[in-house]
């Protein structure tokens, strides 16, 4: 089936989906493997960056999101699969906001605050958080990142079944 400039998402959301897509993706490799494949010391800035880096341009993304409604489900889609895609889309938007800021939260343990430097450009305030706001962050944080990277899973197969099996413009109104 064809997909029209009406069918699809406009340049500016695509490029948010893309660039944070690609962003979780690495952060989640780095938070599932920071400490079997790689040198901690060594990639956690890079995960702190990143993941501030996918907050800023989440807050972005949710601001355009607000004036730029996306393309309508293919009507043909049943109210079930509409109700999961609208469900996974609410999930990942509160997940890219929630995973950097439960990092952020956890840096800022007042037991041993850890900065957030960007890019070694410049440094994240310390949140003024207590003990047990850093601690329920720490929890919340690989929690949230096991759920984020079960959804990125899902959602990639979701896409991938549509474009495939049932041959739908789903996965191209994300495509430029």
């Amino acid at each position: 089936m064809a997909t029209t400039d009406s069918d699809r998402y406009d340049r500016v959301a695509i490029s948010f989906h893309w660039v944070i897509a690609v962003l979780v993706i690495v952060n989640v490799i780095i938070g599932l493997f920071h400490e079997s494949l790689f040198d901690p010391r060594q990639v956690m800035p890079i995960h702190k960056s990143v993941g501030m880096t996918v907050l800023i341009l989440s807050i972005g993304r949710l601001f355009w999101r607000l004036g730029h409604r996306g393309p309508a489900l293919p009507p043909e889609l049943p109210s079930w699969e509409k109700m999961a895609a609208k469900s996974m889309h609410v999930l990942l938007y509160a997940l890219i906001v929630l995973l950097p800021l439960t990092g952020w939260a956890m840096s800022s343990n007042p037991e041993r605050p850890r900065p957030i430097s960007w890019f070694g450009l410049f440094d994240f305030p310390i949140l003024p958080t207590g003990k047990a706001i850093a601690g329920f962050s720490h929890e919340a944080h690989e929690i949230l990142g096991l759920l984020m990277a079960a959804l990125v899973v899902i959602h990639i197969a979701a896409a991938l079944r549509h474009h495939f099996i049932l041959r739908d413009r789903v996965l191209t109104r994300m495509l430029r």
